[in-house]
């Protein structure tokens, strides 16, 4: 069965920042680690904005989501300070889909940095933009120096269909000139105009209390 990510990001802007790191470090993120078929749980901090926070949750497929160990901590049956504080802080992000590129490759713990781009696409180009996807785009900046790993992941019912994550050895990786090369093929620049919704977060791993 295919992997499966859950990731989240907030604006964390109208919340109090001590709080806000406690609430995710000792209640929401550990709460999720005991959930059987999760696997990697960290944090990330936008580079742009530091309030702008990311959580990504590497899964053993989709369906650890509709188990009844995460509904027991999810939706209507979250904890009363995950209800104030999602209440608090406005949410920018939840994908969960399934990985669709490479294979079932986990994403490796301990990355310095990570790339986040979720986005729809004009239906008239979906199936070129996948092709674009799978056979030159991830290809290229899998191979800058720099990234550790590049996938791709579907959800048909959200409200991005396709998000694109990429652990990096450092947050300056898409600052490089390789990478920029790389990113930036006519084939690339052709399709662009046809990205809808686009969501695009550069962040640096969250270190507490730094």
């Amino acid at each position: 069965m295919a992997k499966g990510l859950l990731l989240v990001a907030f604006d964390s802007t109208n919340a109090q920042q001590d709080e806000f790191n406690d609430w995710y470090d000792l209640e929401h993120v550990p709460e999720r680690r005991r959930v059987p078929g999760f696997g990697t749980c960290e944090r990330w901090v936008s580079v742009a904005n530091p309030n702008h926070a990311v959580a990504s949750y590497e899964l053993d497929s989709p369906d650890v989501l509709q188990s009844d160990a995460y509904r027991a901590i999810a939706g209507d049956n979250l904890s009363p300070w995950s209800k104030r504080m999602t209440s608090i802080a406005k949410r920018l992000l939840r994908f969960d889909g399934e990985q669709t590129l490479p294979g079932e490759q986990p994403g490796p713990a301990g990355a310095g940095g990570l790339l986040v781009n979720a986005m729809n696409v004009d239906p008239a180009h979906e199936a070129e933009f996948n092709e674009w996807y799978d056979h030159e785009h991830i290809p290229l900046l899998s191979k800058v120096s720099g990234t550790l790993c590049a996938r791709r992941f579907r959800d048909p019912t959200g409200t991005h269909r396709y998000l694109a994550l990429y652990h990096l050895a450092t947050a300056e990786v898409p600052t490089t000139d390789a990478w920029k090369q790389a990113a930036g093929t006519p084939w690339t620049e052709r399709l662009r105009p046809h990205f809808r919704d686009h969501v695009r977060i550069l962040t640096r791993r969250y270190v507490r209390g730094a």
